[in-house]
């Protein structure tokens, strides 16, 4: 599971998917409406966020804009209506991480982006703000 703290514009048509449904499915186990991924250490964030259901809500709501942008339909029937929670803070460490991250996903499958992307700074998804620091303890680099 990979919940970018990136923003979803910078994700190929395959990533942008598997967002969505990597995001519906760490609603879920947020929800408590699963077994599995229970303890996935990318829903630490959320989990640690004052109104966990809100901000991935949120979050997810921001990858169906970037959907509806490129002319997809995801089904936001899915989700609560919130579109707004407090950010969550992301170490630019995180951030540097997950570009090249990114960048090497996108090397293989999408030159074209890659391309795009690889000499510009990435921005942040909005439900993240950016603040130095190291990579995420829950990362597994």
């Amino acid at each position: 599971m990979r919940l970018w703290s990136l923003h979803p514009r910078h994700l190929d048509p395959q990533g942008l998917v598997a967002l969505w449904r990597e995001g519906l499915l760490a609603r879920t186990v947020l929800h408590g409406q699963t077994r599995g991924y229970t303890r996935h250490p990318q829903l630490e964030r959320f989990r640690a966020h004052p109104a966990p259901l809100d901000a991935i809500d949120a979050y997810l709501h921001a990858v169906a804009d970037e959907a509806d942008a490129r002319g997809y339909r995801f089904d936001r029937s899915k989700l609560d209506a919130v579109r707004q929670a407090s950010s969550i803070e992301v170490g630019t460490g995180q951030l540097d991480f997950e570009r090249a991250h990114l960048l090497a996903k996108l090397a293989q499958r999408n030159p074209a982006l890659h391309a795009r992307w690889r000499d510009v700074d990435l921005a942040v998804h909005p439900s993240f703000r950016a603040v130095h620091g190291p990579i995420a303890d829950w990362e597994r680099p």
